[in-house]
């Protein structure tokens, strides 16, 4: 069954800040999901959003946006608080790892030493209250106080029943006392008392005098009046007992104090959300409500000329008296770990999943399509007849018209044409998962040079299918068993061969269709798995494939990687066994990434390969035999070392991550050859004093030689271009940064290019 489906825009969402622009060579950028807010703050003109990876600001003018990441220099990905103290003009961000940076005059000053200690517990920040110069926060464990003008920890109150440990969810202070709002209930401690850190110095407050017992979800102060929340009612301390302030009957997220007035951020309730404002006399000033804008409010704070809310769904948004006005950075829905290509400068990336065992993780996330420096989010949230269709873990995009093709782990195959309408082939076309006749799962797709489109329908009784470039179908059965007959990737040949993935321990198969599809009689099919003469893979677990721009197939597996370097041989007598590559390590050497799950690779404009593991993400040359980068998360500003898949548009060499804490990118060296006629293009030319990165000289011939001369011919330099860029670090063969003047690119002893350089 195929359904035509309405889809009036396609590749055009509604970003109201761009993505940040092409970096240089050898520099990073994120592509984090900015549309979730779970904290905002306030202070120096800005108001600063996080969101669960990272952090963007908004001037109060709202016309100026800026990010805040690993690219930018901060410490991790994944926020759990934040809070300006605008008394010392600090940014303070607890990070879900429980690392904090503090922003103060342009500087990050990092303190690591809650999330070093090896204690166990809940180690998780939730709230961060400044006091004086130093931060009280609310974690896990109880109370742990930062010293802001050493960076460092200054002190750990564990103010549980007995000395053990007890959430805090948020704190406050008035003249007279700290208080806690705990999972035990709500307690407090003198200012001037000399134990804070002694459990017995604190009083319980919750189960007397009115305020119930049991957890206090949060405590506030608003002028010199004391507000805790239990429950979804808010009470307030009148110096003796607590009153009930407020409650609606609405479930709460969150209270907090702003501009003097009480905000109660309250959700879902007959499809409504709201924030509710309350002065201190208790009476209502204003709510808040609007649909899609105002879906899960977590946090609202007066700042300027409005309100702004922090919302888990529709992100950041401001109020005031003529409307409001949404700010939503154009970004990814979520995270990636499915299938990623780039075609044409366009990446396009499957959000989906599955687990090891290759069944459902119901990941509604779709598809994401990045071009000419925007993001569009194709899934069931924004087109909600996308519903039946989850874990897109597949891509592929049609040469001929740049339709996108996207398989969906149970909700079948999607075409996402350029025009209007969306396409579903489910039953009629694909076949259904045995033992789950309601699953049709495509696993694998690519386009071989006669525009069919060649798909591996997981599961069912013939697992690969193909829709022809006349827009006929031809099922295929698999000459094995095979469990659970997995196919996933399949990677066409310089011969115009199929190599398929079987997932599951299955391993590798190869498919010679013969000259015609439909004729089934001169298939031929090869099992390649482990053991000479059996294709000698390092292990049956195979994830992945690349071919090389010689012709040899790359292959990933749990035990690192193989190369077939005779791929035209496979079904001869002979056949055609994996050769391991070995890597020198010092005075020793070693397979390439044995031990390692290889789950990507790569190849660039200068054949040499990027390969993704769970312990980051390298590079190696063309052979195989030498590392040039190992790229980790303590050593670049990759989101996580935990790498997933991996896509390089050739175009610009700019190379993209799939990480388990999302997308990034990192602009390499390699470009493909230009098209004849295509002009050089020095960048950036003039090179101005105060540049510290590579000079890149693009639209070479692939691997020539290029030189840099004086404007009399001296040479100053000489390198090989990597594909068809060449990169310079404007010194001389001496190592030293050279003069102001104009130096000629020669290629061939040909001159293509005149740089400018400016010294200091």
């Amino acid at each position: 069954m195929r359904f035509f489906l309405s889809l009036k825009i396609l590749l055009i969402s509604f970003p109201l800040f761009a993505q940040d622009p092409l970096p240089p060579v050898g520099f990073w950028r994120e592509h984090l999901p900015y549309n979730s807010a779970i904290d905002v703050t306030s202070g120096d003109g800005r108001i600063y959003c996080a969101t669960p990876y990272s952090i963007f600001s908004v001037t109060i003018s709202g016309n100026v946006v800026e990010r805040y990441s690993r690219v930018s220099g901060l410490s991790e990905t994944g926020i759990s608080a934040i809070i300006y103290d605008t008394v010392n003009s600090k940014l303070f961000i607890a990070y879900s790892n429980s690392n904090i940076d503090i922003l103060h005059r342009g500087d990050i000053h990092n303190v690591p030493d809650i999330k070093r200690d090896n204690i166990i517990g809940d180690k998780t920040i939730y709230q961060v209250h400044p006091a004086g110069g130093d931060y009280l926060l609310s974690t896990g464990l109880g109370v742990v106080v930062i010293n802001g003008a050493r960076y460092e920890v200054k002190a750990s109150w564990f103010i549980g029943n007995g000395g053990n440990q007890v959430r805090v969810n948020g704190l406050t202070s008035d003249a007279g006392f700290y208080y806690a709002a705990t999972a035990e209930g709500l307690k407090r401690v003198s200012r001037q008392h000399p134990n804070p850190e002694n459990h017995a110095s604190w009083q319980l407050l919750s189960g007397s005098s009115g305020l119930p017992p049991g957890n206090c979800a949060n405590v506030v102060s608003m002028g010199n009046r004391l507000l805790a929340q239990s429950r979804d009612s808010v009470f307030l301390f009148n110096g003796n007992t607590w009153d009930l302030f407020y409650a609606s009957g609405w479930p709460i997220a969150g209270i907090n104090v702003s501009g003097g007035k009480l905000h109660v951020c309250e959700r879902m309730l007959n499809g409504n959300s709201r924030v509710v404002i309350l002065e201190p006399s208790g009476v209502i000033s204003r709510v808040l409500m609007q649909p899609g804008v105002i879906s899960f409010p977590v946090k609202a704070i007066d700042y300027g000329n409005g309100t702004w809310v922090a919302d888990r769904f529709g992100c950041l948004s401001r109020f005031d008296g003529s409307g409001f006005e949404q700010y939503v950075p154009n970004s990814p829905q979520e995270t990636a770990s499915g299938e990623m290509l780039v075609r044409n400068s366009t990446l396009v990336a499957a959000a989906g999943a599955v687990n090891d065992a290759w069944n459902y993780q119901y990941n509604g996330n779709g598809v994401y399509v990045f071009s000419n420096g925007s993001w569009a989010n194709i899934n069931r949230y924004r087109y909600p007849q996308l519903d039946s269709m989850l874990d897109h873990v597949a891509v592929a995009m049609d040469p001929r018209d740049g339709n996108i093709w996207a398989g969906s782990f149970g909700g079948g195959l999607l075409r996402i044409r350029q025009g209007p309408g969306f396409e579903i082939y489910k039953q009629g076309f694909l076949g259904p998962t045995t033992g789950d006749p309601g699953s049709y799962r495509v696993a694998g797709l690519t386009f071989d040079r006669q525009q069919n489109l060649w798909i591996a329908n997981f599961g069912s009784d013939r697992p690969l299918k193909v829709r022809k470039g006349d827009g006929t179908w031809t099922s295929l059965s698999v000459p094995f068993t095979l469990f659970e007959n997995a196919l996933s990737q399949i990677l066409i040949d310089d011969n115009d061969r199929k190599w398929i993935v079987s997932p599951l321990g299955n391993g590798l198969l190869v498919l010679d269709h013969g000259t015609s599809i439909d004729d089934l009689s001169d298939d031929r099919w090869k099992k390649l798995g482990i053991g000479t003469g059996n294709g000698n893979l390092p292990s049956s677990e195979v994830h992945c494939l690349a071919l090389d721009r010689g012709g040899f197939i790359w292959v990933g597996t749990g035990n690192g990687v193989a190369v077939f370097q005779c791929p035209q041989d496979v079904f001869s007598s002979g056949g055609c066994d994996a050769i391991w590559p070995i890597v020198p390590h010092g005075n020793f050497a070693g397979y390439l990434f044995r031990g390692q799950e290889v789950r990507s690779i790569a190849v660039d404009a200068a054949d040499r390969k990027w390969v993704a593991t769970r312990n980051g993400v390298f590079l190696v040359s063309a052979d195989g035999e030498k590392l040039i980068y190992r790229f980790t998360e303590d050593n670049s500003p990759l989101l996580s070392s935990d790498v997933r898949r991996i896509a390089i548009d050739g175009n610009t060499g700019e190379v993209y991550f799939a990480t388990l804490k999302g997308i990034c990118s990192f602009r390499s060296t390699a470009t493909e050859e230009p098209e004849p006629g295509e002009t050089v293009l020095v960048f950036p030319n003039p090179v101005p004093p105060s540049h510290s990165g590579v000079i890149a000289i693009r639209g070479v011939p692939a691997n020539s030689i290029v030189r840099i001369t004086e404007a009399d011919g001296r040479l100053v330099f000489q390198t090989r271009a990597h594909g068809g860029q060449a990169i310079w670090d404007g010194r001389d063969y001496r190592g030293r940064r050279v003069a102001s003047g104009v130096y000629l690119v020669l290629i061939e002893n040909k001159q293509s290019a005149r740089i400018v350089f400016i010294s200091r």
